[in-house]
């Protein structure tokens, strides 16, 4: 609208005639340098308008870096307050269990007082009926037990033996055979010292257990048996010659027994 202002007026002094040559000139001057503000205004305009718009899309852009670091921001802050209130709710645990444990050193010594407390009485208790039965014992006529019998004692070692008390057994018909040397039970008493030698798997003292059995009670019914796992020892040992000849000698002498027949029976294997 500007440019078309001077071109009106040109055309206007020249239909009314008024406007001299110079003067036409002069507007045509004008109106170029009018023509030429006009351009670099607008040129200008443009240059503010491109510089603007990158301006505000730089703008723009670094405002969604700065939203984009706000977020991860708080996102970290939102991981380091649920990691606190974790370390909180441990700490505060810890805290409960040393409570607990403070209160149980004194739960115990109540405890151990207590125990202790019961174990006096009972012992107390057992005092008084020990002290007890010392008086009576003291104001009663006990007699004296009677001495065991040679079967009784001879019975106890064999009770021990089939319990499995073996030493307590050997150490029973030790004490028979020391008592009672001659008893027809005396061959029985040292047969059995031998069976619990061979049950302990000791055979080597088994061995010569079964040899006194053998050699001092000659004619005692024990003699075939004792004869018999004499040579079962041998054979545990190793020692086969030794055991096929007690096993010979056995069934020469003692045919008609069952120990002589056994003993036959194991010479055809033997080996």
């Amino acid at each position: 609208m500007n440019i078309a202002r001077p071109i009106s007026l040109a055309a206007l002094l020249a239909l009314a005639g008024c406007a001299t040559q110079s003067d036409l000139d002069v507007v045509r001057r004008d109106n170029e340098e009018l023509k030429t503000r006009i351009f670099r205004l607008e040129k200008d305009l443009g240059g503010i308008r491109s510089e603007t718009r990158a301006g505000i899309e730089t703008t723009l852009q670094d405002f969604e870096k700065e939203r984009a670091g706000l977020r991860k921001g708080l996102a970290d802050l939102q991981a380091t307050m649920d990691a606190t209130k974790v370390d909180l709710q441990v700490m505060a645990g810890k805290v409960d269990d040393l409570s607990v444990a403070l209160r149980k050193p004194a739960d115990e010594v109540n405890l151990l007082k207590e125990d202790l407390e019961r174990r006096l009485t009972a012992l107390e208790e057992r005092l008084a009926g020990v002290q007890k039965k010392v008086t009576d014992m003291e104001t009663a006529q006990v007699k004296p037990p009677e001495p065991a019998t040679p079967e009784t004692l001879y019975q106890k070692g064999l009770d021990a033996y089939r319990s499995g008390n073996f030493p307590g057994a050997r150490e029973t018909f030790a004490r028979f055979l020391e008592q009672h040397p001659k008893h027809d039970l005396a061959a029985n008493a040292r047969y059995w010292t031998g069976e619990s030698y061979y049950s302990e798997k000791k055979f080597e003292q088994a061995i010569l257990e079964f040899q006194e059995v053998i050699k001092n009670f000659p004619g005692k019914e024990k003699v075939p048996a004792a004869m018999l796992k004499q040579a079962a020892a041998f054979h545990e040992i190793g020692d086969v010659k030794s055991a096929r000849y007690v096993l010979r000698k056995l069934a020469d002498e003692h045919p008609a027994t069952e120990e002589g027949k056994l003993a036959k029976e194991r010479l055809k294997t033997l080996k």
